[in-house]
This record gives structure tokens, C-alpha cells and sequence, in this order.
């Protein structure tokens, strides 16, 4: 199936695509064809309607995410009926009749220059197709959200890293979606071919909580090297959203380790809720992992050899590179949709203390093998 993910450069969009991008590795890891085939349209597509056009060919589902929330206010009422308008024609002249999820809003219900733009593009795709999915959002968070940029969540854990105390709305509440929830929910629309209106179950939080969250997971990880208990699907969402902002000015994790004439100790992980700890032994020249996961939480520690970690964000050629030693143990964990790797670059074999949050579970393994160096 042919999907356009509009606004693909966002938070939205990447964590979307990414998800398919998930469920093609892991068909071609099962040895089967990929499922999909994912049109990643950015802001430079929509400003060429040739290349729209184009990109748009033989589509069959378009999640739509583009759109203007911040400006002038004649700007902003302006501009996402405009954007729908040439995506509707883009459509027409690519002779294509998808199903369209749109990224709706909340605030498409009250008479501001924002919400009126919302709903005035809404309706015209509605008008558009019968296959019109209306997808109403809260405020979203995730990773890779931008702090200051209408993004409560990113700015309070932005305040957090640079040791600086926001000013907080004692009344202030907010209703939040995790953008991997919303992705779920978009693709799931587009392959089931629904139609309709969904508004999706958010997680409503005062202001006030959701910084003492913050600063909890702050406290512990940050200044303890204490894992939170992260059992609650939103506590874990929320700390995957801490950690992967420090990333990747924060790592690695430095360990204090004890030396005698024993030999040294060191602490490697403390804190969580249980989760499972394992070790590997890599030959020289050998790579292990080239996966990323969705949601899990890992540790990474050599504690003989050398080696090379390498991360990479997914979907781009971002790549991260961390030269580790047994000499001088240091703990690196990996971040969600961040495909990595860990090459023995030594001349003995390497010896690897894995942790993550959670048993390993077979049938759900949150997983996706993704070659690190393309």
C-alpha cells in the first residue's frame, strides 16, 4: 500500500513514518515483502505543485499533518485551508481518490484565526472525499519535540536540562497524546478505511503534575543514575521524552567506579521495575544489534574491550558515534526510533552488559532490525 505522510518533517509526521517505516523491517526481517511504500512530502514538496503531483502518484491512503499554527493571525487563518486547497488539487490532477486522515485539532471548535483555519480546512477535504477521516488531536508531545515552539512538554524538560525554573500556571492544565499514539491511530484509520470523526482517549494533567513528574525523572536519572518506575504507559512515554531530549548532549553516563587492589566495581543500572539484564561476548570486527525500538528502554556498558556505538535517528543520516573502553566503563542507552549498533573495534574479545526495562517478550518483541552504516 502506497502512503503519503504530509508534513513528514514534524513531529507528527516523523513518528508516523517511522512506524511504518517499523513494519517494513520487520517483514523484511521475516523474509516478506515490504507492506508499504511511504511518500515522505515536506514543506519544500508542498511549495512545488509539479512535484506534489508527483509524489502523490497511484496514492492510496494520505495521512496529513502539514499545517500553520503559529504567525500573524491573518497568516495562520489563511494558510491551512490553502494547504488543503492544493493538496485537493494535487489529488485531482494525479487522478488518485485516497483515504485522507486529517490532523484536526481541538481547538477547530472555537472562533479563533487558528481554530477557524482548522475546521475551515477540514471541512474542504471532507467536501473533497467520502474517505475522510477527521482526526481530532490534544496537545501532543514526543521525542524529537521542539521546547518553545507550542510544546509544554518540550519546554518544561528543555528547562530541566538548563537547570532553569519555568514559570508555572498554577491553574494551567493540559489534555496530552503521545505522537506515537497518534501515528497508531492515523495508520490505523487509513488501513482499516474508516471514515468519520475519531477523538482519541488523551491523559489529562494540571501544569503543576506534569513538571513534578519531570523533575522526578530529572532527580533520579539525571543526578542519580536511577532508573523511574515506568510500568504506567504514560510515565514511560513522558521519560522516553526526558531522556531522548538529553541526547546527545548527555551521553554517555559517566559511572563511578571503585578501584582497589581487588580490581574495580562499579554500579551498572539501579532503579526501574525489574526489566531484564543480559551479556554478550563479540569477536573482533563483529557488529551486533542494527535494530531500534519503539518504546523500549536499554543500557548499553562495556565493561572489556573497546568498541563503537553508533547511533543513527531513523529515516535520515543523523548518526551518532561513541568510543567506549572496559578501562574506563561508561553506561550509553538507547533512545526510541534511533536504530544502533555496537562494533568490537579491538584486538580481544568484547564483553557487553545489556539492561532493559521489560522481559523480552517473543510475540512482541519491539524490535526493528535497520542496518546503522546504510
Amino acid at each position: 500500500m502506497k502512503i503519503a505522510i504530509t508534513g513528514a518533517k514534524g513531529l507528527l509526521g516523523w513518528h508516523t513514518s517511522a512506524r511504518i517505516h517499523a513494519r517494513n523491517c520487520a517483514a523484511k526481517f521475516a523474509g516478506s515483502a515490504a507492506p508499504f511504500e511511504l511518500v515522505e512530502i515536506d514543506r519544500t514538496c508542498f511549495e512545488d505543485q509539479q512535484c506534489l503531483i508527483k509524489a502523490l502518484d497511484s496514492v492510496e491512503g494520505i495521512i496529513h499533518f502539514a499545517g500553520v499554527n503559529r504567525g500573524e493571525d491573518s497568516e495562520v487563518e489563511a494558510a491551512n485551508p490553502a494547504i488543503s486547497a492544493k493538496l485537493i488539487d494535487a489529488c485531482k490532477q494525479a487522478g488518485i481518490n485516497p483515504t485522507i486522515v486529517y490532523a484536526n485539532s481541538t481547538h477547530a471548535a472555537n472562533d479563533t484565526p487558528y481554530g477557524r483555519s482548522k475546521r475551515l480546512a477540514g471541512e474542504a477535504l471532507e467536501s473533497f472525499t467520502e474517505k475522510y477521516v477527521n482526526l481530532i488531536l490534544p496537545h501532543i508531545f514526543g521525542e524529537q519535540a521542539k521546547p518553545y515552539y507550542n510544546n509544554v512538554t518540550a519546554t518544561l524538560i528543555d528547562k530541566l536540562h538548563l537547570g532553569e525554573t519555568p514559570e508555572i500556571n498554577a491553574n494551567g492544565a493540559v489534555s496530552l497524546l503521545h505522537a506515537g499514539d497518534a501515528a497508531d491511530i492515523a495508520l490505523d484509520a487509513v488501513l482499516s478505511k474508516k471514515h468519520g470523526t475519531i477523538s482519541p482517549v488523551s491523559h489529562s494533567i494540571s501544569i503543576a503534575e506534569l513538571y513534578e513528574k519531570l523533575k522526578g525523572f530529572h532527580a533520579l536519572y539525571h543526578e542519580q543514575n536511577i532508573y523511574p518506575n515506568v510500568t504506567d504507559k504514560f510515565d514511560l512515554a513522558l521519560f522516553n521524552c526526558y531522556r531522548s531530549a538529553g541526547f546527545p548532549d548527555k551521553y554517555p553516563t559517566p559511572l563511578k567506579v571503585n578501584k582497589d587492589s581487588r580490581g574495580i566495581l562499579f554500579e551498572s543500572s539501579k532503579g526501574g521495575c525489574g526489566g531484564q539484564t543480559f551479556m554478550s561476548t563479540t569477536v573482533p570486527g563483529v557488529t551486533r544489534g542494527d535494530h531500534f525500538h519503539l518504546e523500549k528502554v536499554e543500557r548499553f556498558l562495556v565493561v572489556r574491550g573497546q568498541a563503537v556505538i553508533r547511533l543513527r535517528k531513523v529515516l535520515t543520516d543523523e548518526l551518532f558515534e561513541f568510543t567506549v573502553s572496559g578501562d574506563e566503563p561508561v553506561a550509553i542507552d538507547m533512545i526510541p526510533l534511533y536504530t544502533h549498533s555496537i562494533e568490537n573495534i579491538g584486538e580481544e574479545e568484547l564483553y557487553t552488559l545489556f539492561w532493559t526495562h521489560e522481559m523480552f517478550d517473543p510475540n512482541a518483541p519491539d524490535t526493528y532490525a535497520d542496518p546503522v552504516l546504510k
